[in-house]
């Protein structure tokens, strides 16, 4: 994916210093865990399915 050797990864506000998750936007959402930060070490989601996950994680649904 082209995206991933463009991506500008940005920290979670919530994260704490050793346990991060980062995501970069483009063409798709981009998600790592911070101390996996290796090419191949991601998920990618489209705008679609992050905005659906967003919005489970905010109303607290935790299936």
């Amino acid at each position: 994916m082209s995206d991933l050797y463009v991506a500008r990864w940005k920290k979670s506000s919530f994260s704490e210093e050793e346990n991060c998750v980062e995501i970069a936007t483009g063409s798709t959402v981009l998600v790592r865990d911070s101390k996996r930060a290796v090419m191949d070490s991601h998920l990618s989601f489209d705008y679609g399915a992050w905005r659906a996950f967003v919005g489970l994680c905010k109303a607290g649904d935790q299936s």
